[in-house]
């Protein structure tokens, strides 16, 4: 099963390839995708993404990781995160939401078993 596409990205605002709404932060992995909702996770720009906010997206057995830090790269990875991550085996990109898209659909292109996690604002 493949990724899907992030088809289009504006503040506030993304689609993703084959889900009829649209997202303002989400969560896209192998076969699927969602909003990705920081309130079920106590996730705020500081201290940033949480290994909780990471722990559905991993379970699906993707090997690479992409991480959108917000358009200004408000929102904060703390090293611990990265660090879960990782021994989770999983390689994880960290990068301002727009350049992140862009790794991510490259890689879907790709046909790598990725996943990613996108805010769309600041």
């Amino acid at each position: 099963m493949s990724s899907p596409e992030i088809t289009s990205l504006s503040w506030g605002h993304m689609t993703v390839k084959g889900c009829p709404s649209s997202y303002k932060d989400c969560k896209v992995w192998p076969g699927g995708s969602r909003a990705w909702d920081w309130r079920e996770t106590g996730t705020n720009h500081h201290p940033g993404v949480q290994p909780a906010d990471l722990e559905e997206v991993l379970k699906t057995g993707v090997e690479l990781l992409v991480i959108g830090r917000g358009m200004s790269e408000a929102l904060q990875v703390p090293s611990a995160t990265v660090d879960f991550v990782k021994q989770k085996g999983v390689d994880v990109r960290i990068l301002q939401t727009e350049k992140a898209v862009a790794e991510y659909n490259k890689l879907v292109e790709q046909g790598s078993k990725v996943g990613g996690v996108f805010h769309s604002t600041c």
